[in-house]
Formats: structure tokens, C-alpha cells, sequence
């Protein structure tokens, strides 16, 4: 079974040269290209202070994750984000701007695995490894036309995925360069050791997600009106129930929340229809703007 994801024109697959985003790359990347620097200047790799392939990786995950757009110029929401004087959270200090760059990184289908991972695959396979995921892009790959399989190269985007995303309870440095940025929002678990590992991505109801960051998506999705089914809340493409592994419970949660601090949005339950309601819908930044205090 595949969703049609009408987000995807193309899919792209590598791009990272096998590194996943560390830490502090996107920071030192948005300061790189702001000061107007060049990604194939000559003291690239001594200003960035990263190896060689590791340049061309920092400016892939600055597109990914929509802090830098094709022409390498820094986006609203890099600006808004990385600015030292005006960002929201220049050193990613406040975990809920790890759950905003996890869900710029899945909905801007830059690095189209993100998409595949959190829209379609985990709702099919509830336990997958590199073999399953590799297979299942390999189907699709069968019935779509933008879709060029080439087996190592979504493996090894398989590998960095799981880097990016995947907790180490044995490191005690958080700080630890080699571990992927959105390690510490806890979306993806591990069961098994060595050949038998397998991962899982577990609908929950995400308590240290905050609500302003689901909101944020809801009114960043184009294709979402002033009345939004909860169904279309848990399930879509690009959904908070998809994208963040939303349970039920964990979504009401959050809409709870959402219609107790903005009176311009209210939840209604009629004759078994359920539906968010927005009287006026803000712009996205507004609510970003609130919640850091901006």
C-alpha cells in the first residue's frame, strides 16, 4: 500500500556524502553563508573548521532542513531561527526547536527518505531495518517514473537517517559531535542487537512536544482550511498525527491545549464529526513568535 504524496514531484536520495547533521553544523553553516562566504571557496574547510566532504554535507543539511535555499541564501525561517541578535534559538538550546528543524526537514522533501519515513513506511512496517526500508523504496521505485533506484545510494541514505535520529543511551556527552541532531527528541527506538537490530517509530502522545509547534504545522500546511478533521489531523500527508507519531490521545492532548490558549480556534464534536475550527487562521510565525518570546 502506498500514499499518494502529491507533496513528492521527485525523490531525491543522497546528497550528505554519508555524514548525518551533528550538532552544531547548521549554526556554523547559517554563520558561514550570512557573512556572505562561498561553500566553494578555497578556505572553506578552514573557516568551517569540517573536513573537505564535510563541506558540501554542512550545505546539504542547510537546505534540508530549509535554513538556506538552492541559491545558498539564507530562508525567513533560517534568518528567524540562527540570527544571533534577532533568532528565536541561535544554539538549539530549547528542544523544541529540534522538533521545528524535524518537521522542516520532513516537510521541505529536500532529502525525500524523511518524507517516505514518517508519511508512508512506518505505517506499514511497524518494526523495519535497512533490508525493509531498501525494499520498500525499491517498490515504489517500480510503479513511479521520478523514482531512479539505485540500491546502495538508499541504503547508505537509510544509514544516515538512522544516525540523524537514533538515541545512544551509552554516550553520557550530549555535546558528542558524532551524534545526529534530532537524537534527543526520541523518535526512533531500537529493539535487538547487532544482525537481529530493528527499529520503530511508536505513535505516542509526545508530552515534551510543545503545542505551539504542532500548531505551527497546522497552519503552515497549504492544505489545510479553516475546518480540519481530526482524521486529516492524524493521518495525512504532512499531518502532525504523521509527521510528529502522534497516538490519538496524544493529538487531543495537544488540540486541548491549542483551543485553551488561542480563543480564534475551537474544537467541535458534532453528530460524530470532529473538527478543528479556525475563526481567523494567524500567520505561522505569530505563534513561533509567541512562544519564544519574540
Amino acid at each position: 500500500m502506498f500514499l499518494e504524496n502529491t507533496e513528492i514531484t521527485k525523490y531525491t536520495f543522497s546528497g550528505h556524502d554519508s555524514f548525518q547533521c551533528r550538532q552544531l553544523w547548521l549554526k556554523k553553516g547559517y554563520d558561514y553563508v550570512q557573512e556572505g562566504k562561498n561553500f566553494n571557496d578555497e578556505d572553506a574547510v578552514v573557516q568551517l573548521g569540517v573536513g573537505k566532504n564535510m563541506v558540501s554535507s554542512i550545505r546539504f543539511w542547510l537546505k534540508a532542513f530549509n535554513i538556506i535555499d538552492n541559491k545558498d541564501v539564507p530562508t525567513e525561517f533560517g534568518k528567524r531561527l540562527f540570527d544571533d541578535e534577532t533568532g528565536y534559538d541561535p544554539f538549539l538550546e530549547d528542544e523544541a526547536s529540534l522538533w521545528l528543524l524535524h518537521y522542516l526537514l520532513v516537510k521541505n522533501g529536500f532529502a525525500s527518505i524523511y518524507s517516505i519515513i514518517f508519511n508512508e513506511f512506518r505505517k506499514e512496517k511497524l518494526l523495519f531495518n535497512k533490508e525493509t526500508f531498501v525494499n520498500y523504496v525499491k517498490r515504489i521505485g517500480e510503479s513511479n517514473p521520478h523514482l531512479n533506484f539505485n540500491e546502495n545510494t538508499v541504503a547508505k541514505d537509510y544509514i544516515v537517517f538512522a544516525n540523524l535520529y537514533k538515541s545512544d543511551p551509552e554516550s553520557k556527552d550530549i555535546e558528542d559531535s558524532f551524534s545526529g541532531i534530532l537524537s534527543e527528541i526520541e523518535l526512533l527506538k531500537t529493539t535487538g542487537k547487532g544482525k537481529d537490530e530493528q527499529f520503530f517509530i511508536e505513535n505516542s502522545e509526545r508530552d515534551k512536544l510543545p503545542e505551539s509547534i504542532v500548531l505551527y504545522a497546522i497552519l503552515d500546511n497549504p492544505n489545510y482550511g479553516n475546518s480540519i478533521s481530526l482524521n486529516s489531523l492524524e493521518f495525512d500527508i504532512n499531518s502532525p498525527g504523521s509527521m510528529f507519531a502522534l497516538n490519538r490521545s496524544g493529538l487531543m492532548n495537544k488540540i486541548s491545549d491549542i483551543v485553551d490558549d488561542f480563543k480564534d480556534i475551537t474544537f467541535t464534536d458534532q453528530a460524530g464529526i470532529k473538527e478543528l475550527q479556525f475563526k481567523t487562521k494567524a500567520d505561522p510565525y505569530t505563534i513561533l513568535d509567541k512562544y519564544y518570546g519574540k
